[in-house]
């Protein structure tokens, strides 16, 4: 990691580690050696969007899970939506199942992967450690049952996706109307057989978060806490809801501004402004507009617009994550390590429920259809956050445009605010420390954001080229868009 003062009071932290992708982070300091602004740049730009037109829309379920390797089950989810209100059709009973079953294999193990092996290190063996051992493999040496017991909770997640489609990562067999293969009785029970040992893995993780609250609670509650909405998905009845449901935005004192919203109409409620420091734009809430409309999304975002969980040791934990501000919702950034293990308490619940259905196993898991309409519009939520694909259509079925709204986009202008408060509190003077640093780039760290899914805009993209002589300043500058 480069880390180091220049000239012009700016501190560097590049790249930003243990994050999917490639990021930095700037902290500008004024003459007094106090923070004036931070800011979290993405360096990689992927032009899914643009280079998938021209493509028939029935391939997007196996292209767009290229985009990324933690959650391609979320990506193919929402495309094949999109697919299906192009078709006008609905998948069958037990095809709803089997991609239940992958969606929440993949929470399982996005969410495993998060905490065990990228989060973990700084709460276990201490913020201000050995930079060079401060990740999985200083944590295998440290306590190397937890992190083999997180390495397998992530192969569990896996291995569900494995057994149903033939692929861990980058999975094909959803499809239009359905899935491709069916769940064979054997898969169904090896997969059940992993759910006590998942369960136990996930309770230590819980106790483990929950003790690191209680005995540093001043510093939990401190860090990048401050009030923005909130959006996430839920059921008719305002349960937490993370593959097929309707959207919910809470403003910051939990009063639901908008509920029910069909995922089609998107774009009534979100409008994205270019930012000229990132590839990452700023989405924000439209009828509050761009300096209050503000939001988050992902674990946090869910539990505070949920009225409760489905299943009942989740609930139990949600019951508790809702005292801690009388049912309002919870500001403080680090909450969301708390919010992603009740989410993957949750999703192990779930799971075992499904795989005990007697349909699970059926193989009427696909309806036929065509092509009747020009427009689908498809959502998810990521373990990252809520995730949209937009498609339109010519008359062959060809694609003529794609957005990609991305989780990771969405929290773009919170990640910026929250690297910004943990530099203002963290940062003192031009003897910056190490473990300050850190603690910066853990802000970001708890959004657990994928930047490779995330830097897909639209249109022209902002460019900044500077030059700069012997002594560093700068000569020239050339700009576009």
């Amino acid at each position: 990691m480069d880390n180091q003062i220049n000239r012009d009071n700016t501190i560097l932290i590049s790249p930003v580690t243990r994050i999917e992708g490639h990021a930095k982070i700037t902290i500008m300091l004024g003459q007094d050696g106090k923070v004036q602004d931070a800011r979290f740049h993405v360096n990689e730009f992927r032009g899914f969007e643009k280079f998938c037109e021209g493509r028939l829309f029935t391939e997007m379920p196996s292209i767009t899970p290229r985009i990324c390797g933690i959650c391609p089950g979320s990506h193919s989810l929402a495309s094949v939506k999109a697919c299906e209100m192009i078709m006008g059709i609905k998948p069958t009973y037990t095809g709803n199942l089997l991609r239940r079953l992958v969606h929440l294999g993949q929470m399982v193990s996005s969410h495993a992967l998060s905490f065990f092996h990228l989060s973990s290190p700084d709460f276990i063996l201490g913020w201000d450690s050995d930079p060079a051992l401060r990740n999985v493999v200083g944590l295998a040496q440290h306590s190397p049952e937890l992190a083999l017991k997180g390495i397998r909770l992530r192969k569990f997640g896996q291995e569900i996706s494995e057994r149903i489609t033939g692929k861990k990562i980058h999975i094909m067999g959803i499809v239009p109307g359905g899935m491709g293969f069916p769940l064979t009785e054997e898969n169904r029970k090896a997969l059940l057989a992993w759910i006590p040992e998942a369960t136990e893995t996930t309770m230590i993780g819980l106790e483990l978060i929950k003790k690191y609250h209680t005995q540093n609670r001043e510093m939990v509650n401190s860090f990048a806490n401050f009030p923005t909405l909130y959006l996430g998905t839920v059921g008719p009845d305002g349960e937490a809801e993370l593959y097929d449901g309707k959207l919910r935005f809470v403003d910051a004192d939990g009063k639901i501004l908008k509920d029910q919203i069909d995922p089609k109409n998107y774009l009534d409620y979100i409008a994205e402004r270019p930012i000229e420091w990132s590839y990452l734009k700023y989405p924000y809430y439209k009828p509050y507009g761009f300096e209050k409309g503000f939001y988050r999304v992902g674990p946090l975002a869910r539990l505070n617009v949920a009225s409760r969980m489905k299943t009942a040791q989740a609930q139990k934990e949600f019951l508790s994550f809702k005292s801690m501000n009388g049912g309002k919702p919870v500001h403080g950034t680090f909450y969301f390590h708390y919010t992603r293990l009740i989410e993957l308490l949750g999703s192990i619940e779930e799971l075992e429920l499904i795989l005990k259905d007697p349909k699970v196993t059926s193989e009427d898991i696909q309806s036929q259809g065509k092509h009747n309409f020009n427009e689908g519009v498809g959502s998810s939520e990521a373990p990252r956050g809520t995730l949209f694909h937009h498609y339109n259509t010519d008359d062959s079925g060809k694609l003529t445009r794609v957005n990609l709204l991305i989780a990771t986009g969405q929290n773009n202008p919170a990640m910026n605010r929250s690297v910004l408060e943990v530099a203002r509190q963290y940062v003192q003077g031009k003897d910056v420390k190490e473990g300050a640093l850190n603690r910066v780039e853990a802000a970001i760290r708890c959004y657990d954001p994928c930047l490779s899914c995330s830097t897909h805009a639209i249109g022209s993209m902002p460019m900044v080229i500077e030059v700069h002589d012997h002594t560093g300043d700068v000569v020239h500058v050339l700009k576009r868009g």
